[in-house]
């Protein structure tokens, strides 16, 4: 079990009950900055970064892009061979305020590397990887993962109990198995169970997309606070309007059509600034399908954005967008 000492310099790290769950080619220095925009507090996780393309793009600065209202931040790595992940430990130290594991990871081409939840298979291998981690580092590290790989392995309260007498001092879970990917409901109850049986602080996840699910996921899993990730895609203010609700009691309404549009419209100016017009404009058709849900003639909107690769066309279909919703 981990001793008070090291469960409460998590927990002084920790101002905020919610956190922004990692998500690949998501979860990027523009998005973050959009959510700390929102809220200064909460704990914001970047993408998964493989130990071995670290190891060997040791020169690539732009995965660690870094503003100093970001913190605190926790920069997460993925991987299966302890050498490597110390390694990435120690590198990512200089910049992060905690080192997370991404164990929970379901996409095929990372399980098949032995990499995300594939670890929730070999428990001592992911014993071993989250001591090296610690070999690495001085800051506080953290284990994110599913409930087990399938139905008929939920192993989350016996792996978890691992990770901690390993040294993890603060758990995320992802209420689903790994054969579920992300289908289905995630089984917010099912967390209680490991809340009850570990020290460290418990983060749920899965499915909460409003401020009304998050007061529902704290409920039936009784964790210590939420990580959202696809939730916040359209509504980078859902983050603070959880906290709000956390410190108040009070439910804020979420954003209207319109202030949608307006972050949207931000969103992507800021990516072009990153990343350069060419390169932004394709990388943001991701998120339209959540900005404009709910607009009149969305579909239409959707197709048309999807194609355009011109960024000054684009605020032409934005201002048609904006005349629909007035």
């Amino acid at each position: 079990m981990q001793t008070a000492p090291q469960k409460n310099r998590v927990l002084n790290l920790l101002k905020s009950r919610v956190s922004l769950a990692p998500m690949a080619g998501v979860t990027d220095y523009v998005l973050r900055s959009m959510i700390r925009h929102y809220n200064k507090n909460c704990l914001i996780t970047t993408e998964m970064i493989s130990s071995e393309f670290l190891a060997q793009n040791r020169n690539q600065t732009d995965i660690l892009m870094l503003d100093n209202s970001h913190h605190p931040i926790a920069y997460q790595i993925c991987g299966h061979k302890p050498f490597m992940m110390k390694d990435a430990a120690r590198r990512l130290s200089e910049v992060a305020d905690i080192i997370d594991i991404n164990m929970g990871c379901p996409v095929r081409k990372v399980v098949c590397g032995h990499d995300g939840s594939a670890l929730m298979r070999e428990p001592e291998l992911a014993y071993d990887i989250v001591q090296a981690v610690k070999e690495g580092t001085d800051l506080p590290v953290s284990v994110k993962f599913r409930l087990g790989y399938t139905q008929d392995e939920m192993n989350y309260v016996e792996f978890g109990q691992k990770m901690q007498e390993a040294g993890a001092e603060f758990i995320t879970i992802h209420a689903r198995t790994r054969s579920q990917m992300y289908s289905g409901k995630a089984d917010w109850a099912k967390i209680k169970d490991l809340k009850n049986n570990v020290d460290v602080p418990v983060f749920a996840n899965g499915d909460v997309d409003s401020v009304e699910s998050a007061i529902e996921c704290t409920r039936q899993s009784g964790a210590d606070g939420i990580a959202v990730g696809r939730g916040v895609l359209g509504d980078p203010t859902l983050l603070y309007r959880i906290d709000y609700y956390f410190d108040t009691g009070e439910i804020l309404p979420p954003p209207t059509m319109k202030e949608k549009l307006e972050i949207m419209k931000k969103h992507l100016a800021q990516e072009v600034e990153v990343r350069g017009e060419k390169v932004a404009v394709k990388f943001f058709r991701k998120f339209y399908p959540y900005y404009i849900s709910g607009v009149q003639n969305a579909s239409k909107y959707r197709g048309t954005l999807m194609k355009e690769e011109n960024y000054n066309i684009l605020q032409e279909y934005f201002i048609q967008i904006e005349k629909d919703i007035l």
